[in-house]
C-alpha cells in the first residue's frame, strides 16, 4: 500500500520519501515503482522524460539511517502494519523530526484515528488518509479526521488528494469508517446463507455476480483480499463496536484463517487453487439467486442507512464510497429507494422474527423513512 501511495504522489509532481523497517522492503518499493513508471510510458499514460523526473524525485530512506530524512516534509503518510502501538510509535518518532507545519496522515483501515493521534504532542495535525488497494488503481479514499484534528489540516489533505486525481470522501472517525462498516454484510450473511446449508458458496457468488451486477462474489471477494485480512477487519470492527451483533465474525471463516488456508495466496480457501482441483459447481436456480441477493442486498441497504443515521457521513458520500470504494453496481440508499424502502424493512423483519437476532434489526432511520413514507433520493 505504500509503495502504491508513493507512486501516486510521484506521477503527480511531488519529491517523495520512502523508508520501511526492511531494507529490502525498500528495494521491493523501489524495483515495484519504477516497474508501474515503465508500464505507464508503454501504455502511454506517462513520457518517457515523465517517468524519469518520476524515479529521480524518489529517495529511498535505509531503515538504519533513521527518520532525518523527513524532516523537510509537509506530508507524511503512514502505511505500517494495523497494530496501535506500532502506529503510535511511528508518529512519536516522526514528531521528533518534522516542521510544525507538517501534516501527519494514517492510512489505517480499522483503527481509531483519535487513538493514533493521542500518542502526538499535536494531535491536531493527525488524521486518517485511507487509500484502497491497488491505491494508484482504486479512486477512492476516506479522509477521517479525529477529535481533535484541526479543519484547515482536513481541508488541506483533502486538496492535495483531490489534486492527485482520487475521488475523496469525508468520514467520521468511527470503527470501520464508511466501506469497511457497510460492507460488512456483503460477507457475513454470505457466510450465514453457507453455514445454514441453503448455498453453496459458488452458488452464493453466481447470484450476487449475475443477479446482483455486483463485479464479484463475496467469497471468490475474500479469497482475493485473504481470509486472515478479512476476517480480521470483521473482528476489529465486532470488537470496536462492543461486540454488536451486526458484526459477528464467522466461526467458519476463523477455522479457515486458523488452517492456514487464506483463500489466492495460500493456494486454498472457499476455492481450491491447486492446477487439477475440482471446481464445485453453482446452482444457477433464479428463484433461490434471488432469494440470496434479497437476503444480502436489504442487510447491505440497512447498513448504509444507519451509516447515514449515526452520521458515519453524509448520504452523497455514502454513495460515493461504496460505488468507487469497493465498486457496487450503485449506491445503496438509491438501491434501497428503487427496491422499495418498506420492502426492505419487511425483509429485515422477517429474518429478526425467524432468528431472533439483534444481527437483523432494522436502522431506526429506516422504519421512519418508511412511516413517513420518503426516499432517499426523489
Amino acid at each position: 500500500m505504500g509503495t502504491g501511495i508513493a507512486q501516486i504522489a510521484l506521477s503527480s509532481g511531488h519529491r517523495v520519501f520512502l523508508t520501511d523497517a526492511e531494507t529490502r522492503a525498500v528495494d521491493r518499493a523501489r524495483d515495484s515503482i519504477e516497474a508501474a513508471l515503465r508500464r505507464d510510458v508503454e501504455k502511454s499514460r506517462l513520457t518517457p522524460q515523465d517517468a524519469e523526473a518520476a524515479v529521480q524525485r524518489l529517495t529511498c530512506v535505509p531503515p538504519d539511517s533513521g527518520l532525518d530524512s523527513f524532516r523537510g516534509c509537509a506530508l507524511v503518510i503512514e502505511a505500517v502494519v494495523e497494530k496501535l502501538d506500532v502506529k503510535q510509535g511511528t508518529f512519536r518518532a516522526l514528531e521528533r523530526v518534522v516542521s510544525e507545519g507538517c501534516v501527519l496522515a494514517t492510512n489505517t483501515s480499522s483503527l481509531s484515528v483519535t487513538s493514533i493521534g493521542s500518542a502526538c504532542d499535536r494531535p491536531e495535525r493527525l488524521l486518517g488518509v485511507h487509500f484502497f488497494n491497488p491505491a494508484p488503481v482504486m479512486p477512492l479514499v476516506e479522509i477521517v479526521p479525529g477529535l481533535r484534528t484541526s479543519p484547515d489540516v482536513t481541508a488541506a489533505a483533502r486538496r492535495i488528494v483531490d489534486g492527485w486525481q482520487k475521488t475523496t470522501v469525508l468520514a467520521s472517525d468511527t470503527p470501520g469508517f464508511i466501506v469497511n462498516r457497510i460492507a460488512r454484510p456483503l460477507y457475513g450473511e454470505a457466510l450465514r446463507i453457507l453455514e445454514e446449508g441453503i448455498a453453496n458458496a459458488p452458488t452464493i457468488d453466481w447470484a450476487m455476480r449475475e443477479l446482483g451486477g455486483f463485479p464479484m462474489g463475496p467469497f471468490l471477494l475474500m479469497d482475493f483480499i485473504g481470509l486472515d485480512v478479512n476476517y480480521a477487519v470483521t473482528e476489529s470492527i465486532w470488537t470496536a463496536l462492543h461486540f454488536d451483533p451486526r458484526y459477528r465474525p464467522s466461526v467458519t471463516q476463523k477455522r479457515l484463517v486458523e488452517a492456514g488456508l487464506l483463500g489466492r495466496k495460500s493456494g486454498r480457501g472457499y476455492y481450491d487453487y491447486s492446477p487439477d482441483a475440482p471446481q464445485r459447481a453453482a446452482t444457477e436456480d433464479q428463484a433461490l439467486g434471488e432469494r440470496i441477493v434479497r437476503r444480502i442486498l436489504c442487510m447491505l441497504i440497512n447498513e448504509a442507512v444507519d451509516a447515514l443515521f449515526l452520521r458515519v457521513a453524509s448520504a452523497e458520500d455514502i454513495e460515493l464510497a461504496m460505488t468507487k470504494g469497493v465498486n457496487y453496481p450503485q449506491g445503496l440508499l438509491a438501491w434501497g429507494d428503487q427496491l422499495g424502502l418498506d420492502e426492505v424493512l419487511a425483509e429485515l423483519g422477517r429474518l429478526q422474527e425467524e432468528y431472533e437476532e439483534d444481527r437483523y434489526r432494522p436502522s431506526p432511520l429506516l422504519k421512519r423513512m418508511v412511516r413517513e413514507r420518503r426516499k432517499f433520493f426523489s
